[in-house]
C-alpha cells in the first residue's frame, strides 16, 4: 500500500470504530466496579489487548488488496465450517452452548469469524454468477452458502449468532440484483414464522384465555390438516398457472407456500427450542410473567436505561451495575450501563457512531467499481446494523434476549476482532474503489 493510498483511507470509519471500542473499554471497567468502589474484574485489561490486536489486524487488512481474497475465500469458508463442526464436537460448554475452543484461559468463538468468511465467499459467488439470468438458482445457492454455517451454529446451539446470517443473506442478494420476489419470500416467511411462534405463547402465558383459532398453531393435528388444505390449494393453483399462465395463480402458489413453510417451521421450532429459549420469548412479551427469573434481565435493563435520564448519573455512578442488579452487564447489557451513566445523550452518541459506520459502508458499496467489493460492503453493513438494532432493542425490551453482542463495545475478543476485520476490509475496498 502506497503512502498516498493510506492518506486516502476512510478516517471517519476507523475513527468511529476506535471511539466505540474506547467506550466499550471504559464501561467494561465500570461493570467490574462494585458499589464500594472495589474493582473485582480484569475484563477491561483483556478488552484493551483485544482492541489493540483488532486495530492492528484492521490496518494490516486495509493495506492489503482485498481482491486477493477472491480466489481463496472458498478455503476460508470451508476452513470455518470445519472449525465450527470441531467446536460442536469438542468445544467448551459455556452457558449451555458449545461455541468456544481454546487452551487454558485463551479461547475463540469461531462463529464470530464465520460471519466474515461467509460474507467473503457469498460475495465471490454473487460476483461470479452475476451474468446468470436465473435468479432462482442464484438465490437458492446463496441460501445454501449461508445456511450451512448457520445450521452448524444452531446445533451448538447459538441461536443469537445464527440469526445474524439472515440479514446478511437478504441484503447481499438484494444488492446483487436477485429478483425481489425471492428475497421477499424469505423475509416474509421469517416474519410469519416468528409470528406463528409467538402467538401461542402470548395466548398461554399472557392472555391466559383459550382461543380456538390458536389451535391451528399449537396442535399438531390442526397444523397437519391446515398444511394439507393449503397444499391442495397450492397444487390446484400450480396446475392452473401451468395450464393457463395466469399470474394470479402464481401468486396463490407463492403466498400459500410461505404460509405452509412458516407453519411447519414454527411448529418444529417449538419442538427444537430449549426451555430457556422459549422462556426468553415469553418474558419478551411480558417480563412480569417471571420478574425474578427470566424476566429479571429485561426489567433491570429497562430500569437502568430509564434511570439515566437525559444526562446520566455520571461515569462510575450507576446503581444498577455497581449494586449488581444487572446480570451480564459487560456483554449483552453493556448499552444499559452506558446509558445509565451517560444518559440519553450518551445513547445518541453511540447511535451516531454506528450510523457513521453504516453510512460509510453504504457509500463504499455505492461508489466502488468492483461488484465483489460492493457485495462485501453490503454484507458488512447488514451485520453491523443487525447487531446494533437487536442488542439495543434487547436492552430496551423491544427485542427478545438473544445473546447478540453490541459490536466494538461488548466484552469479548472474538466479536471485537471480527468487527475490526470487517472495518479493515471496508478500508481496503474504499482505498481501491476506483481501481477495478
Amino acid at each position: 500500500m502506497k503512502l498516498q493510498d493510506f492518506l486516502e483511507i476512510d478516517f471517519s470509519l476507523i475513527f468511529a470504530a476506535i471511539i466505540l471500542s474506547i467506550f466499550g473499554i471504559l464501561f467494561i471497567y465500570s461493570s467490574g466496579v462494585t458499589d464500594t468502589g472495589v474493582l473485582v474484574s480484569n475484563e477491561y485489561m483483556r478488552q484493551i489487548i483485544w482492541a489493540v490486536v483488532g486495530l492492528i489486524v484492521a490496518l494490516i487488512i486495509a493495506m492489503l488488496d482485498y481482491r486477493r481474497l477472491y480466489d481463496i475465500s472458498i478455503y476460508f469458508y470451508i476452513g470455518t465450517i470445519v472449525l465450527l463442526v470441531y467446536t460442536c464436537l469438542f468445544g467448551r460448554l459455556v452457558n449451555g452452548a458449545r461455541a468456544w475452543i481454546g487452551i487454558g484461559s485463551f479461547g475463540i468463538q469461531p462463529s464470530e469469524f464465520a460471519k466474515i468468511t461467509t460474507i467473503l465467499f457469498l460475495a465471490r459467488y454473487l460476483d461470479g454468477s452475476k451474468r446468470s439470468r436465473n435468479s432462482f438458482i442464484r438465490f437458492m445457492l446463496s441460501c445454501i452458502i449461508v445456511f450451512v454455517p448457520m445450521a452448524v451454529i444452531l446445533i451448538q446451539p447459538d441461536f443469537g449468532t445464527s440469526l445474524v446470517f439472515i440479514p446478511i443473506l437478504l441484503v447481499m442478494t438484494f444488492v446483487a440484483g436477485i429478483s425481489l420476489r425471492y428475497v421477499l419470500f424469505l423475509l416474509i416467511g421469517i416474519i410469519m414464522t416468528a409470528l406463528f411462534m409467538v402467538l401461542p405463547l402470548w395466548q398461554s402465558y399472557i392472555l391466559r384465555n383459550a382461543m380456538p383459532s390458536m389451535m391451528i398453531l399449537s396442535n399438531s393435528r390442526f397444523v397437519t390438516i391446515t398444511v394439507m388444505v393449503l397444499g391442495i390449494i397450492a397444487a390446484i393453483a400450480l396446475f392452473g398457472y401451468m395450464r393457463y399462465k395466469k399470474r394470479y395463480f402464481y401468486w396463490i402458489v407463492y403466498f400459500t407456500a410461505i404460509v405452509i413453510i412458516s407453519l411447519g417451521a414454527s411448529f418444529a421450532s417449538h419442538k427444537v427450542l430449549k426451555d430457556y429459549q422459549i422462556m426468553r420469548l415469553i418474558v419478551f412479551l411480558d417480563p412480569n410473567v417471571d420478574p425474578r427469573g427470566s424476566g429479571w434481565n429485561i426489567i433491570q435493563s429497562i430500569t437502568a436505561i430509564g434511570s439515566g435520564g437525559l444526562m446520566g448519573k455520571g461515569y462510575l455512578q450507576g446503581t444498577q451495575s455497581h449494586y449488581r442488579f444487572l446480570p451480564q452487564q459487560s456483554t449483552d447489557f453493556i448499552f444499559s450501563i452506558f446509558t445509565e451513566e451517560w444518559g440519553l445523550l450518551g445513547g445518541i452518541l453511540v447511535f451516531t457512531l454506528f450510523l457513521i459506520i453504516c453510512l460509510r459502508l453504504i457509500r463504499i458499496m455505492k461508489t466502488t467499481s468492483d461488484p465483489f467489493g460492493a457485495y462485501i460492503a453490503a454484507g458488512l453493513s447488514a451485520m453491523y446494523i443487525f447487531h446494533f438494532l437487536i442488542n439495543v432493542g434487547m436492552t430496551m425490551g423491544i427485542m427478545p434476549i438473544t445473546g447478540i453482542p453490541l459490536l466494538f463495545m461488548s466484552y469479548g475478543g472474538s466479536a471485537l476482532t471480527s468487527a475490526m476485520v470487517g472495518i479493515g476490509l471496508a478500508l481496503s475496498i474504499y482505498t481501491r474503489r476506483f481501481q477495478h
